[in-house]
């Protein structure tokens, strides 16, 4: 398969409704209205149960019981509202995809989202843009999953959806890999150029004519989340470590590792993907 016949696929790509859509594009504007926020949330009965579940979740020990779209997105913050419209639009799309631990996806997909916006953070970047492309970076390997699921098999079984090399083995096979497919379904979303060309540039974001900061961010943040699911040691962190690229972002190894971005009720934002 070519990569337009990828995204072409029925079914492959979930369409996206006008709610989430005007809401992306809210929580990416430098200054985002959270009386918005919730006008848009309660559009959608799916998107409000979910605030609203969270915000009255035993982790936020709210004293009194929040009952509207505007008080929850108030209670919890862009970064969370944000991790459930995500949920709402791809996590009810991709119950089931073969060849994939879909609550392994997530979790490390809500991992580099929040190791992207650490690293933007450090280099004063757009952090709201960095964790939506953290959490999306490789919804392209779902979509393949989705449409080739026969020529991925004996990929997955010498090549693990999350290892290392899993870019280089697709590349070798297909010619694309999971950043371009990535890529093509931002861009049929119609979200931010910045976003779009940050997934498509991911595995080499310094390569060419490619200067992409964003893509470099995203680079080392699926890196370091890759290392955790795999458990390298120091060794193994030291020996893999994307040094150019962290060189072109002055970003060494310590600056990396030193910085652990802060955790909030983890199992919670994944049930939003996976319930």
């Amino acid at each position: 398969m070519q990569l337009e016949d990828v995204l072409s696929y029925p079914r492959a790509l979930p369409p996206m409704s006008r709610t989430v859509s005007d809401l992306l594009a809210e929580m990416n504007r430098d200054d985002p209205s959270p009386k918005k926020i919730g006008g848009l949330v309660a559009r959608d009965p799916a998107l409000t149960t979910r605030v609203l579940r969270l915000a009255n979740s035993a982790f936020f020990r709210v004293s009194r019981k929040i009952g509207s779209a505007d008080e929850a997105v108030a209670l919890l913050g862009l970064t969370h509202v944000r991790s459930l419209v995500m949920a709402a639009a791809l996590g009810a799309s991709f119950k089931k995809v073969p060849g994939v631990d879909l609550k392994q996806f997530w979790r490390y997909s809500l991992r580099v989202a929040d190791i992207s916006r650490s690293l933007a953070s450090m280099l004063n970047q757009h952090e709201g843009n960095a964790y939506t492309t953290g959490l999306i970076h490789a919804i392209g390997d779902l979509i393949m999953h989705i449409a080739m699921p026969a020529k991925l098999a004996p990929i997955d079984l010498r090549v693990p959806p999350l290892d290392m090399d899993r870019a280089k083995a697709e590349m070798a096979a297909f010619g694309f890999c999971y950043a371009q497919v990535g890529a093509g379904m931002a861009e049929k979303w119609q979200f931010p150029s910045d976003i779009v060309s940050a997934l498509a540039n991911q595995i080499t974001p310094f390569e060419g004519d490619n200067y992409d900061t964003l893509g470099g961010v995203l680079h080392l943040a699926s890196w370091r989340a890759r290392a955790e699911e795999i458990q390298l040691d120091n060794n193994g962190l030291a020996a893999t470590f994307p040094d150019m690229v962290g060189l072109s972002l002055g970003l060494d190894l310590e600056s990396v590792l030193g910085k652990d971005p802060s955790e909030w009720s983890f199992n919670q934002a994944l049930s939003a993907f996976t319930d």
